[in-house]
């Protein structure tokens, strides 16, 4: 049979119940859509993270300000925002495989054009171009990446977590190589080498997924967004994906620029040591996936526990300044690797967590939900991304890198102390209603009179 007929057929028949079975070996259509959204994931952040090491420096040159360095990072934030919502809802319309084809195509071309942006002279010009070609960047992400969350998630019913966690390598990976051969490149070749290679290397992706890659077909769901930010949980758990997104988003545009000027150290330097931050959360999001995926109950403390983490992780990054430290080079890359770490704990569970709350209020089991849901996870970690640099910036600015990083933490913090009361209160909820089901099963004849 046709592996992508498989597919097809699959989204309207009823989803599997749970079993405490072994699951079964992958199909050949699960093995090459697993290859397929890895290459995804991998070529879409290494484009994504080479930023990071010298492209506020070069944009300082160009005349930005701290602010207007935030605000393009940010603008990317916003488009994806804005994109992921749209093609959330219509995902079925506009059809999974073509919305993940396309959204590699136009992030391809766009990367390619912004490593040309050194032509362009210095000022306005400079920095409207920026905006434009990162705002259409974020639109060709937001296409990828929303249909690889919903992809997966239809295809993989079972083991979401445990999947997620998987392709989350191949997302670390491209967070880890991404900034020390963007800092590499820039310091070898200079300021273009490093977007033209990558941009190509994303632009051969493009033919491999159009072979790969399944087609999900489905009809159109009348539910919407609005139904599932109804419940207290979902609310919460979407506030804690925008810490995480803020805090990523806040060190993307400010930790390079903190790392030059207090320690003197070069963009290619400033690459390895962003390896702190990429290379734990690249080991903990398999062994997160697999461990919440195997018990489901752990994924709400693991959520609480690592918003703990994170929030102890940016106190202590710069250290704050009520802590009396001087700023160590060392203690830097510890904290980095505690946030990533602590990242993988408390992402990881947040997707099959919302699916599970979707499923509740009664969202019909199919792509359009899992779209949705995909969707409305992107739009929140889009909201972070913009608010990290923009905020994150103008607070640097203002005051200095060490209070923008406590800001960071608060946020942190503040969602795993929300989610701990969500969590706490609604144990016992759930404990009185096991028992009044129970209760009623007891008390219901055998026979009927």
């Amino acid at each position: 049979m046709d592996p992508h007929a498989e597919i097809q057929q699959a989204d309207n028949s009823p989803a599997p119940a749970e079993s405490t079975d072994p699951p079964p070996r992958m199909t050949r259509h699960q093995i090459l859509t697993l290859i397929s959204l890895a290459s995804v994931n991998f070529s879409s952040m290494i484009c994504y993270s080479i930023l990071g090491p010298f492209f506020p420096h070069e944009a300082e040159n160009k005349g930005a300000s701290q602010t207007v360095i935030g605000l393009i990072f940010g603008c990317y934030a916003v488009c994806n925002l804005i994109g992921s919502l749209i093609m959330g809802k219509y995902i079925v319309q506009i059809g999974a495989k073509f919305m993940l084809v396309a959204g590699l195509f136009v992030s391809s071309v766009c990367t390619i054009i912004f490593g040309l942006l050194d032509r362009v002279p210095s000022g306005p010009p400079f920095i409207a171009l920026c905006f434009v070609v990162r705002s259409i960047d974020a639109l060709g992400f937001a296409a990828a990446m929303t249909s690889t969350f919903a992809m997966t998630a239809k295809i993989f019913p079972n083991n979401v977590a445990t999947v997620l966690g998987s392709l989350e390598i191949f997302t670390g990976l491209g967070l880890i190589m991404g900034p020390p051969v963007g800092g590499w490149f820039y310091q070898s070749f200079g300021y273009e080498v490093p977007f033209l290679l990558l941009g190509c290397f994303l632009l051969i992706m493009v033919p491999f997924n159009i072979y790969v890659l399944p087609t999900i077909e489905s009809d159109p769901s009348k539910d919407s967004f609005f139904r599932l930010l109804t419940k207290v949980k979902v609310v919460l758990i979407c506030y804690a994906i925008f810490t995480l997104s803020a805090g990523l988003g806040f060190l993307d545009a400010t930790l390079s620029l903190f790392a030059m000027e207090t320690f003197g150290l070069s963009a290619g330097y400033v690459g390895l040591i962003m390896l702190g931050l990429s290379l734990p959360y690249c080991l903990a999001s398999p062994l997160m996936g697999y461990f919440t995926d195997k018990y489901p109950a752990t994924r709400s403390w693991f959520m609480v526990i690592g918003g703990v983490a994170t929030a102890t992780g940016f106190c202590f990054l710069g250290p704050a300044p009520f802590f009396y430290l001087p700023s160590r080079l060392w203690l830097l890359v510890l904290m980095l690797g505690v946030i990533g770490f602590s990242l993988g704990m408390t992402a990881i569970p947040t997707f099959p967590e919302i699916i599970g709350c979707a499923y509740d209020l009664g969202y019909e089991e199919g792509l359009s939900t899992l779209g949705m849901v995909s969707g409305l996870f992107g739009a929140v970690w889009s909201t972070g991304m913009f608010y990290g640099p923009v905020v994150g910036g103008l607070i640097t600015q203002h005051l200095s890198f060490k209070w923008a990083a406590v800001v960071q933490g608060g946020l942190a913090f503040l969602a795993a102390f929300l989610l701990a009361l969500c969590y706490l209160y609604e144990g016992p909820r759930r404990q009185s209603a096991r028992e009044e089901s129970r209760r009623k099963d007891e008390s219901t004849p055998l026979l009927a009179e």
